[in-house]
């Protein structure tokens, strides 16, 4: 939950000789945190030009204090253990308590004053990915600032010139820290709220890890060979449903800080992208899509009208970035009858499992794993197991939902005559085409 005792006031967490001379008179303020998983309700401004929030899935908003004319925000580096989903935590670096960091909200023509104290092994520094700010603020350490030391504070202040979505994240010891899960989202409200509005705004960023089973610690030099692939280090069946009310006008905006590119697909909808980390797109260059392709270090952000009604997958469409770890030396035996080794096997290894000869479907598999491990599929649905994992969740389009209601409505009631189903005969052998045949009826060939 927030600590935000004191907020209001100051809060003595660094000395005034690391704090940029601007700035020596002032307090620090507190740096709140957060100890929850799941996504906190938007957090709606209090001062300064109101806007429609945002909600962070299993995140939540940093909040600010006004200072004159100035927004202040405090981000504090530090070590965090973050649930991946329940029955795995993993050892990692963020801000505030968890990783990713909050995320940061604004209004465009803000003027921001970030206070970043580092409470890591080694220093840091925070680069402000897609904004336009002045060369000294841009955060990457040894060109354009000193590195901030263990126990440092460092202020960076500029004026968000544009509105749009942003991430944030380390340019020091980057390869480390970044694979450690130190990131996080920033987004710029249009200062002109007319300006493409929408009913429900989510964001989230994505990561991927290497941790072996039974582990708590990602592989930081991992380049290729990932096994948990994260929205906002959760993986399913821990990430947050996107609830909806039928008929909102929906943003998500979708950060890309992996190694990877992700085409992110949405069941049931067409939507336009709508902007980038570079900024807003045009409508007359928009076009529908179903999947968008989210390159690595980039942003995109879709509109979708929802209008259509029930529970609808929302997801990557590699599949193997829908799994949890996994074997990756798993042989292909589909066809091969394994009794015979089994028998074997079983004799050795009474928990042993021959799997493979019919396919890869786990739902109703029962295998032991290490301590800390997630099943590579998982998931229940009101109709059986939905065999996911990792970068997959639901969209949650429903009739009845309040304008700032994001709990999770439970599962969709179908109505009468709209699931598939089962016919109670067996199909004929459909009829086949010889070679050398004429061609069917009506048939071109």
């Amino acid at each position: 939950m927030f600590s935000r005792r004191g907020f209001l006031g100051t809060a003595a967490l660094a000395g005034a000789s690391a704090i940029s001379g601007r700035v020596q008179a002032a307090s620090i303020p507190e740096a709140p945190t957060m100890d929850k998983v799941v996504m906190q309700p938007p957090l709606h401004p209090t001062s300064g030009p109101d806007y429609r929030p945002v909600v962070t899935l299993n995140g939540w908003s940093l909040p600010f204090r006004m200072n004159g004319d100035w927004k202040e925000f405090h981000l504090v580096a530090e070590p965090v253990v973050r649930e991946f989903a329940e029955g795995m935590k993993v050892n990692l670096w963020g801000y505030n308590g968890q990783s990713p960091g909050p995320t940061i909200e604004t209004v465009e023509g803000d003027k921001l004053r970030i206070f970043v104290t580092n409470r890591l092994p080694e220093y840091t520094t925070v680069h402000w990915h897609g904004m336009i700010i002045p060369s000294g603020m841009d955060g990457v350490g040894g060109l354009t600032q000193p590195h901030i030391q263990p126990g440092k504070t460092f202020v960076y202040e500029f004026e968000m010139k544009k509105s749009g979505t942003f991430m944030y994240h380390p340019h020091s010891d980057e390869m480390v820290q970044m694979a450690m899960g130190m990131m996080g989202m920033v987004v710029v409200h249009p200062r002109d709220q007319s300006f493409r509005p929408v009913d429900r705004d989510f964001v989230f960023v994505m990561s991927t890890y290497r941790v072996d089973p039974g582990t708590y610690l990602p592989h930081v030099n991992e380049m290729t060979d990932f096994n948990m692939w994260t929205w906002n280090a959760r993986v399913f069946p821990g990430i947050d449903p996107l609830p909806v009310r039928l008929g909102d006008k929906v943003r998500v905006r979708i950060g890309n800080l992996s190694m990877t590119n992700h085409p992110i697909h949405l069941h049931g909808h067409s939507f336009a992208v709508t902007c980038t980390d570079g900024g807003w797109i045009p409508e007359s260059a928009q076009i529908p899509e179903t999947t968008t392709d989210v390159p690595v270090g980039a942003v995109r952000v879709f509109d979708v009208l929802a209008d259509n009604p029930g529970d609808w997958a929302f997801h990557c469409h590699k599949s193997h970035h829908t799994m949890n770890a996994m074997g990756h030396d798993v042989r292909n035996l589909i066809g091969v009858s394994r009794k015979d080794l089994a028998k074997a096997v079983g004799k050795l290894a009474p928990d042993g499992m021959a799997m493979g000869s019919t396919g890869m479907a786990m739902g109703n598999m029962e295998m032991p794993t290490p301590d800390n491990t997630l099943p590579m599929m998982t998931g229940t649905g009101q109709f059986g197991p939905i065999e996911m994992g990792g970068m997959f969740t639901v969209m949650k389009i429903r009739e009845d939902l309040a304008r700032d209601d994001y709990r999770d409505p439970g599962p969709y009631k179908f109505p009468q005559g709209t699931v598939a189903y089962e016919v109670t005969a067996p199909a004929a052998e459909p009829a086949r085409q010889k070679p050398g045949s004429p061609p069917m009826k009506n048939m071109k060939m």
